[in-house]
C-alpha cells in the first residue's frame, strides 16, 4: 500500500455489505452515479452533498442495510481525508505563499523576459506548468490570466496562441501530477506508489502538454481569432510589494517536494532494501507529507520573508489559503466515501467477473470509466475518485508500474472534453471573453486532446513496463 492508505475496519472487509448479484449491483451502481449526476446537473445541488445522498442511494438500490452504508460512507470519508486532506492542505499553504510573495509574477517575468516571438508560446507552457504543480487549477488561471492577458497585448499575439499553453500546462498537472487531489485520492484507491506515479506521470504529461499546448494553439488561433479583452485585465498580486524572491530561490522552492518524492522513489528502486540506512531517510523525507511540510516551512522563508511579509502577515497569508479549501476537502472526501459504499457492496468482485470475458485492456477501461463520469458531472475530481473506486479491484496483484499508470489513465479519462457543466469551462469562458461555440472550439477540444494523448502514452508506457 502506498504511504498515503489509512488502514480502516471497513476498508479491509473480507464480505460485501449486500449478497446482491451481478445484475442487481450494476443497476445499483448506474442508478447510484445517476443520482449524483442529476443532482449535480439539474437541481445544482454542491458536490459533497450529492455524493453524500449518491452513496446512500446506491447502498440502498443495491439492497444493504442503511447502518451499513452509513459506516461505510462515513469510514471511507474518514480515511480520505486523513490520506490526503493534510496534503491538500499543505498545497494551498505553498500556492498561497508562491502567489502573494510574487514568487509566481517573478518565475513569469524571468521567463518572459528571457522569450519571445515563436518561444512565447513555449514559454507560457513551462511557466503554467512549474507554477501549476502546487496550486489548484482555479487558483492557477486567476494568477496566470492577468499574464496571459498583458503578453497577447504588449507583444500583439493571438489570444489563443498564448491562453491555450498556459491552460494545457495548468490542465495537465491538475489531472496527473500529484500533490494534486484527483491524483492523490486516485494513488490511494489503488494502491499505487507515489514517487513511481510522479516519474511516469511527468513522462506522460511533458509530450502530452506539448501537443496540446504549443502545438495544437496554432490550430486554435485560426479557429478562434480574438484579442485580449481589455476589460478583463486585472492586477498582478505583487503590484504592491517592495520587493520579491528571486527567480532561482522561488523555483527551487517550488520544485522542493517533487524532488524529494522522486529522490525516495529512485532509492526504492534502486536500493530495493527496507533495511538500508539511506532507504530509510529517504522514505521518510521523500513522503507526500514530509516532502511538501518542508516546503512550506522553506517557503516561509524564501517566499514570504523574502517579500518582506512580517510574522503577522505570514500568518494570515496561511489562514486565507486554509478557508478555500474546505469545498474541495469536503468533496475528496465525500467521493471516499461514495468510493468505499462501492467497494463494500462488492462492485469492486462483480468488476472482476465481468472483465474476465472482456477484451478491453483494464488502463483502456478505466480511462473509458473516468470519461463517462467527467462527461456526466463535469468535475475531474469528481470522475477520478469515482472512476478510482469502481476500478481498484482491478488492481489485485498489479506491479508497482502498473497500479501507477492505472492511477494516470484514471487521471487522463477525468478532463475529457470540458463542456457547460463544468465551472473551469465557464471560468475559461469568461476571463477570455469568449461565446461558447469559441469556448468548445478551443478549451474543450484541448481538454479532449489532452486526454486521448495522456491515455495513448499511458498504453505506450505500459508496453514497456
Amino acid at each position: 500500500m502506498t504511504s498515503l492508505s489509512v488502514e480502516i475496519l471497513a476498508a479491509d472487509a473480507a464480505e460485501p455489505i449486500t449478497s446482491a448479484g451481478n445484475a442487481q449491483l450494476g443497476i445499483a451502481v448506474l442508478a447510484g452515479i445517476a443520482v449524483i449526476v442529476l443532482l449535480i446537473t439539474k437541481f445544482k445541488l454542491h458536490a459533497f452533498l450529492a455524493l453524500t445522498i449518491g452513496s446512500l442511494a446506491l447502498g440502498a438500490f443495491a439492497g444493504a442495510p442503511l447502518a451499513d452504508t452509513i459506516k461505510s460512507f462515513t469510514a471511507g470519508l474518514g480515511s480520505t481525508v486523513a490520506g490526503v486532506g493534510v496534503l491538500i492542505a499543505l498545497g494551498a499553504i505553498l500556492g498561497k505563499l508562491l502567489a502573494d510573495s510574487g514568487g509566481a509574477d517573478q518565475i513569469v517575468d524571468t521567463i518572459l523576459a528571457r522569450a519571445g516571438g515563436r518561444a512565447m508560446p513555449w514559454a507560457m507552457v513551462l511557466i503554467a506548468s512549474v507554477i501549476g504543480l502546487p496550486l489548484f487549477f482555479e487558483v492557477g488561471i486567476v494568477l496566470l490570466i492577468p499574464v496571459v492577458l498583458l503578453v497577447a497585448k504588449r507583444g500583439n499575439y493571438s489570444l489563443m496562441r498564448i491562453g491555450i499553453p498556459a491552460l494545457a500546462g495548468l490542465s495537465v498537472m491538475h489531472g496527473l501530477i500529484p500533490p494534486h487531489p484527483g491524483p492523490l485520492v486516485a494513488i490511494d484507491a489503488v494502491g499505487a506508489n507515489l514517487g513511481v506515479t510522479l516519474a511516469l506521470g511527468l513522462v506522460v504529461a511533458i509530450p502530452t502538454v506539448i501537443i496540446a499546448g504549443p502545438v495544437f494553439s496554432r490550430y486554435a488561433a485560426r479557429w478562434v481569432d480574438i484579442p485580449a479583452p481589455e476589460n478583463m485585465i486585472p492586477t498582478r498580486p505583487s503590484e504592491d510589494l517592495e520587493k520579491r524572491p528571486g527567480f532561482g530561490v522561488t523555483v527551487a522552492t517550488v520544485l522542493l517536494p517533487v524532488v524529494l518524492m522522486l529522490v525516495k522513489a529512485l532509492v526504492d528502486i534502486v536500493v530495493d532494501d527496507p533495511e538500508n540506512g539511506v532507504q530509510k531517510v529517504t522514505d521518510v523525507i521523500g513522503s507526500p507529507l514530509i516532502a511538501l511540510l518542508a516546503a512550506v516551512i522553506v517557503a516561509l522563508f524564501t517566499l514570504g520573508r523574502a517579500a518582506g511579509f512580517t510574522k503577522e502577515r505570514l500568518s494570515s497569508t496561511v489562514e486565507k489559503s486554509l478557508a478555500p479549501i474546505a469545498g474541495v476537502l469536503l468533496i475528496v472526501g465525500a467521493g471516499g466515501g461514495f468510493k468505499q459504499t462501492l467497494i463494500d457492496i462488492g462492485v469492486g468482485q462483480m468488476i472482476l467477473d465481468f472483465s474476465k470475458s472482456w477484451a478491453i485492456p483494464t488502463l483502456l477501461l478505466a480511462w473509458l470509466i473516468a470519461v463517462a463520469i467527467r462527461l456526466a458531472t463535469g468535475s475531474a475530481t469528481v470522475a477520478t475518485i469515482s472512476a478510482a473506486g469502481l476500478v481498484a479491484a482491478l488492481a489485485e496483484g498489479m506491479s508497482t508500474g502498473e497500479t501507477a499508470l492505472l492511477v494516470l489513465a484514471i487521471g487522463a479519462g477525468s478532463l475529457f472534453f470540458s463542456h457547460v457543466n463544468d465551472a473551469g469551462f465557464w471560468l475559461v469562458k469568461e476571463y477570455f471573453g469568449m461565446n461558447v461555440g469559441q469556448t468548445i472550439k478551443t478549451w474543450s477540444v484541448m481538454e479532449t486532446i489532452i486526454s486521448v494523448v495522456g491515455i495513448v502514452f499511458v498504453l505506450l508506457l505500459s508496453l514497456v513496463l
